[in-house]
Order: structure tokens, then sequence, then C-alpha cells
């Protein structure tokens, strides 16, 4: 029998089987115990499964990085900072750095923007379901997927050979030059057409999001504005758009850690190519390509600190809005 056949026969029985007994037991160990300890260990004990695996999945292997990120090559010595000294003097990184910036601002930009958009555009109109529908579909593909799909729309054949891209055969029919996409000699501009594959992806996940924001408010307090004159700009910006801020700024955060993950679409469009390299991209790259795990770590670490203020900035809004409420 082949052994893979009893390892996904212990994993589908086995981890259900292992959550039900840890269930019962807990429940067992809560019922020896008095009325006063229950409330308290309670939410512990029932916490302890996930704190367990952050602890082991998350918490350790991030120190372990933190560690290897002092270390050399081989892990044989620590280095001190040089690795990161490396990161912010190695051309090639700097570039990685750049591009995630633009990732950052372009992505977050078009997705919350186009969202938002969409969100108010469709809210009045019959085929509301239909259109968010569409819309949203691109985010069920495989981020490969769309990488595909996106590779044939930006494909360019050197003239005279037929252009069989979807954009430079429209360009063809108007009588318009090919454009060797993503290949342009402005490097910013193939990390901008790269960002559009995933913005088209994802501004169906902001608009679900911004568009329950906006049923959420209460049409009264609109009607109540055009009542005493206000016009539909007026209403939007005071009113529609300050009880979206919370949400709006929950959905950027998505987005901003999303942009500075980027992997997935550079490697399979351009493996990097073109200055097309993203920080992600650079820390595979690093630890597989050039066997270098020590700066793969400083990578990895550079991108962690990277993350955790936007964390911070949400984590301190959504205290500010349980305080309100």
């Amino acid at each position: 029998m082949d052994p893979r056949l009893g390892t996904a026969v212990i994993v589908v029985l086995g981890v259900p089987a292992v959550l039900i007994g840890y269930i019962w037991l807990t429940e067992r160990v809560l019922g020896l115990l008095g009325q006063r300890a229950r409330p308290r260990l309670r939410p512990w004990l029932w916490l302890a499964p996930a704190l367990a695996f952050l602890i082991v999945f998350l918490v350790y292997p991030s120190i372990g990085s933190l560690i290897r990120s002092f270390q050399n090559a081989a892990g044989t010595k620590f280095v001190g900072l040089d690795n990161y000294v490396w990161f912010f003097n190695d051309d090639a990184t700097l570039t990685a750095l750049k591009n995630s910036l633009i990732w950052l601002v372009v992505l977050t930009g078009l997705t919350v923007g186009l969202g938002l958009l969409i969100a108010v555009l469709v809210d009045r109109v019959r085929y509301e379901t239909v259109a968010k529908s569409v819309i949203f579909v691109p985010l069920a593909i495989s981020m490969v997927a769309a990488s595909v799909i996106w590779t044939f729309m930006y494909d360019y054949q050197v003239p005279p050979n037929p252009q069989v891209g979807t954009l430079n055969a429209a360009l063809g029919t108007a009588g318009i030059a090919p454009i060797a996409w993503v290949q342009i000699s402005d490097f910013s501009l193939n990390s901008i057409l790269l960002v559009i594959v995933m913005a088209w992806m994802w501004t169906g996940f902001c608009m679900v999001i911004l568009s329950a924001a906006l049923k959420g408010i209460n049409p009264e307090l609109l009607e109540a504005a055009r009542v005493d004159g206000a016009t539909e700009r007026q209403v939007f910006r005071r009113i529609t758009l300050p009880l979206m801020a919370p949400t709006i700024a929950v959905v950027m955060t998505t987005m901003v850690i999303t942009a500075l993950k980027a992997f997935d679409v550079v490697y399979v469009m351009t493996i990097g190519h073109f200055d097309t390299q993203v920080v992600a991209f650079q820390l595979i790259q690093e630890l597989y390509n050039f066997g270098n795990p020590g700066r793969a770590s400083a990578i990895g670490i550079v991108l962690l600190l990277a993350i955790i203020p936007v964390m911070a900035f949400n984590v301190r809004r959504f205290r500010a809005q349980e305080a309100i409420r």
C-alpha cells in the first residue's frame, strides 16, 4: 500500500479525533473544578490549541529566522549585522525594495479606490448582485492561473510574427504597433503592469467589504441630509465616507500586507527579469538559488518589521472603535 495513503487516512481521521478528544477532556477537567475557577480557565483551555499552533508555526520560526539572520550562509558563525548591511547596499535588493513600495502604493490605491467606486455606483442598480459577482470572480482564481492569463494578455511577438497577445492584437486591429509589455525600458512601468494583475483579482474583495459597510449606514441619515439640501457629493463626503472610514482602514491594511507579500505574479510572469523583482521574490532567490539562508532570513525579518507598524495601526484603530462602542 502506498504510504501516502496511510498518511492521508491519519490526517483525515486522526485530526478530527484528536480535536474531539481534546474537547471531551477539557470539559471533563472543567467539571472537576469549582464554580469560581471554571469561568476563568475555560477561555484559556479553549484557546490553548490555537496558541500552541501560533507558538510552533509562527513564534518559534520567527525567532529562528531572527537568529539565522545574524549568521553566515553556512550557519556556522555569527556575522553581526552584515546581512542587514548587505540588504541596504545591494543593488538587486534595493530595486526589490523600490518595487515593493510601488506595489504597496499602486495596489492599495487601485483596489481600494476602485472597490469603493464600484460599491457606490452599483449600490442602487437592479443588477447589483450580478455586477458584484462578475467583479468578484477573479478572486476565485489562483494567483498562478491569473498570472498565466495575463501572460497571454501581455504577450509580445517580434514583428513580423503575428501577435497572439490580447492587448497587442487589439492594437494591431487599430493600426498601432505592438508593445513589449512588461519588457519596457522604464522598469517602473513593468512593475505597475504586474500590479494591475493583482488589482484585477483583489478589487472584487475590496468592493464586497466596502459594499457591506455602505449597506450598514442608516439610510435615515442620508435622507435627512438630502432633505436639508445636501447634494449627493456632499452626502458622500460628509456622511458616507466618514462612516466608512474604519472599514476603509481595515481594507487598506489588508491590501498593504498583500502588496508586501506579493510573489506569485512576479515569479510566473517575469521570474524577476526586467527589474520586476520584489522583496518576497528576492527572499526566495537568496534561499534557494543562491543558497544563503542568512541573507534570506534578514530579508524575512525586514518584511516582518515593515508589516508590524501596519498591524499596530490597525489594532490601535480597532481598540479606539471598541472604546467608542
